[in-house]
């Protein structure tokens, strides 16, 4: 089994360096380069731009917490949320939930 971990592409787990503008503010984000392929799929999936994206995430947390203390683990846990499916079975729920108030 560990062969099969053992034997991933490097460029899966390369780091890769992204600037982005959160709240106002620029910053650079750093994550492997399989969490950006999912966080480009998360974006995409949700009809905006990856930078968007993550700009949306984190007023959304910020406005939720009062802080976003390590915003790039949180991606990171995102990332495992939308693989698990939890990501999906939640907006499906806000969709259902939507429409009967509609």
């Amino acid at each position: 089994m560990c062969r099969i971990f053992a034997g991933q592409d490097p460029a899966r787990f390369e780091c890769v360096t992204r600037s982005v503008r959160l709240s106002g503010h620029a910053t650079s984000i750093r994550l492997e380069a399989a969490f950006w392929d999912i966080l480009d799929q998360i974006a995409e999936g949700q009809g905006l731009t990856t930078p968007k994206f993550l700009s949306t995430l984190h007023d959304e947390v910020a406005e939720l917490r009062g802080d976003v203390p390590n915003f790039t683990s949180m991606l990171r846990t995102t990332c495992l949320l939308h693989i698990s499916g939890a990501a999906q079975g939640e907006a499906e729920d806000l969709a259902l939930l939507a429409a009967s108030a509609a």
